[in-house]
């Protein structure tokens, strides 16, 4: 890597024209977005990619471009998203107005490449809810990075030693289609439950690490029926998908609970898988905790999510019904106040 600065200009050395094409993006649509996010001109000659401007952001946008060439490098490809995230991480306001890491520490991967920060208030609260608790219960819309924030902050204490293994549990629930005739071991037909799982610990551990942690069983993704009979101290135990849990599989998740340990739990309510008339553990979870000290509940909403600008919208399309708000079991039971605690409404509101 080559970078050379001037008092409003810097210039980055690529690898070639392909690399190039990657990073500028179909007809430059990233680069267009980058000169807009930090205000500067970039342009390309020679093998070097020149960045020029104000100072401040002369140098967010070469750091944005390192770190995107890096992600380039290694899946072979970038997408807007990924164009607005690291863009973000380097103070840019990403333009539906939110700011992109409000106030909150950012997650320490020990990773040069990649920094990963909370880019809602929401979100912020949910990382700090994480870290100052044992018990962490958060629900929200699809996007809303309740998966994503929960692996890096686990990843970020495995790193730092403050617990020795990560518990990534899904509910084997299918979502309409049976998955029954898959062909495969069951290790084949489970792993379109807890692909997701995978997905976001891949964006955090490079696969050959993520594999050798796997083998050695600090890292491990298992269906929720396997918890059963264990007891896991030093651990970080992640339950994801929650609300397709039933109550008696929600206790006994939770009081796998050993020393010195952490857990999150997280779902959509709207997203309901279970049959007909069952009850969810997630539902049950939120009003049965609401006022246990040591229990953390937050509730993050459209406005943390951070998918293709698109999903905010369509949750939204799904939540109005003829010009009404749809309510979740979840929200019309609990309300939180600043501090993330719940409180219950209506009990009976918590019931399927």
């Amino acid at each position: 890597m080559s970078v050379q600065s001037a008092m409003n200009e810097a210039t980055l050395s690529t690898a070639g024209p392909n690399e190039v094409l990657t990073l500028f993006g179909p007809r430059d649509q990233h680069v267009r977005k980058l000169r807009r996010l930090f205000g500067v001109d970039i342009t390309h000659r020679a093998g070097k990619i020149r960045v020029a401007g104000e100072e401040t952001g002369v140098g967010a946008a070469i750091r944005t471009l390192e770190k995107l060439r890096l992600l380039c490098r290694k899946n072979g490809s970038l997408s807007l998203g990924d164009i607005e995230t690291a863009a973000a991480e380097e103070g840019a306001e990403i333009e539906n107005g939110r700011p992109p890491t409000p106030s909150g520490e950012a997650i320490n991967l020990q990773n040069a490449g990649r920094k990963i920060a909370p880019r809602t208030p929401g979100q912020a609260r949910y990382v700090e809810a994480i870290r100052q608790h044992d018990l962490t219960i958060a629900t929200g819309p699809a996007g809303c990075g309740k998966t994503y924030l929960a692996v890096a902050t686990a990843v970020e204490a495995l790193r730092n030693e403050s617990i020795k293994k990560i518990v990534l549990v899904r509910p084997a629930v299918e979502a309409g289609e049976s998955l029954g005739f898959l062909p495969g071991d069951l290790r084949a037909k489970l792993n379109p439950y807890l692909r997701p799982l995978l997905d976001a610990l891949g964006e955090m551990v490079d696969f050959d690490q993520a594999r050798a942690l796997m083998e050695h069983d600090v890292i491990e993704i298992v269906p929720l029926a396997y918890m059963r009979g264990r007891t896991l101290n030093d651990a970080f135990i992640i339950l994801d998908e929650a609300q397709n849990t039933t109550v008696a599989q929600m206790k006994m998740f939770l009081t796998r609970m050993g020393e010195r340990s952490k857990m999150v739990v997280s779902g959509d309510a709207t997203q309901l898988d279970l049959p007909r008339g069952v009850r969810s553990g997630l539902h049950d979870a939120v009003y049965r905790f609401s006022r246990i000290q040591g229990i953390a509940q937050v509730r993050l909403g459209a406005a943390d999510i951070v998918r293709h600008r698109l999903v905010q919208q369509i949750v939204a399309a799904y939540e109005n019904k003829d010009g009404e708000t749809v309510v979740d079991e979840v929200s019309s039971s609990t309300k939180l106040n600043s501090d993330d605690e719940a409180i219950s409404n209506d009990p009976g509101a918590a019931s399927e």
